[in-house]
């Protein structure tokens, strides 16, 4: 029996559950991971590291397995596509076994120069080798990052409780990674909304040689009504929004003060409230 009264979150259009994709590094494989993401109508967030972009030009030898793109090969590829960028530590570094100043400089630095470059504003990332501290995630804050990425796998899909110590449902590695997907197509939460957050680096589909792993996830997750796609940004600032809503003492009216429309479950009915409404 649900429970009378409550009110529940619910993604744009009354949809409870939403899914979104995390890659790392800016490499040649993301091309095509981004074209089955496209053709399945799935989005997700591209974490760059500004500072190791490869020289224009280069040709790896035969076998090379992590080929860093261009900055025009990335350009080209995630700029007006749809997707986020986001950072990951201009060169790629252990966050947490830097001075302050120079965990600051890494991530600034990358912010400026993929905010320049891509034309945006950059407010999310992913830890290098997913570690941090107490001392890094201040630092995020400080450099105006909203959430960051780490490399915790959770097999479920609550929704995230600490947007700076942000942990996945899985990674696409992850033995789990099908039978999770089962749960989430196959279920429909009647409570709290629903997230599927995956994770991974689509390198590794060449050196595992596994790129079915990855073409068998989007075709099974894509392209369904009751899902929203979205990038992790999206999500994050739908899930603060929400957050934003204002109350009656007796919670008989709501007030939107956000610029977007929220939708909620109450009662048995999905309802949305405009933006600046008193409902």
């Amino acid at each position: 029996m649900k429970e009378k009264g409550k009110m529940w979150m619910r993604f744009p259009e009354g949809r409870s559950k939403a899914l979104t994709l995390s890659y790392d590094d800016g490499v040649e494989q993301d091309m095509r991971l981004m074209g089955l993401m496209k053709q399945y109508g799935l989005k997700g967030t591209f974490n760059l590291n500004s500072g190791r972009f490869a020289e224009e030009g280069t040709k790896y030898p035969a076998g090379t397995i992590h080929r860093l793109m261009s900055l025009s090969q990335a350009k080209a590829l995630y700029k007006d596509s749809g997707m986020e960028v986001a950072a990951h530590g201009l060169t790629h570094p252990f966050l947490e076994q830097l001075p302050p100043n120079q965990c600051t400089w890494e991530v600034l630095a990358d912010r400026e120069n993929l905010e320049r470059e891509f034309d945006t504003i950059i407010r999310g990332m992913a830890y290098p080798y997913g570690t941090y501290s107490d001392s890094v995630v201040n630092c995020l804050q400080a450099c105006g990052i909203v959430y960051a990425r780490t490399t915790i796998s959770t097999h479920s899909f609550a929704l995230p409780s600490d947007w700076l110590r942000l942990e996945a449902t899985c990674r696409h590695k992850d033995p789990k990674l099908m039978e999770l997907a089962k749960q989430f197509i196959d279920e429909t939460p009647s409570q709290d909304s629903w997230l599927f957050y995956l994770w991974g680096h689509s390198y590794e589909f060449d050196s595992d040689h596994n790129w079915n792993v990855i073409e068998e996830f989007v075709k099974y997750t894509g392209g369904r009504d009751d899902i929203w796609y979205a990038t992790n940004l999206e999500i994050y600032d739908y899930v603060e929004a929400w957050k934003s809503l204002v109350f009656s003492v007796n919670g008989s009216r709501i007030y939107n003060p956000t610029a977007c429309t929220l939708w909620f479950y109450l009662n048995g009915e999905c309802r949305s409230i405009r933006p600046g409404e008193i409902i």
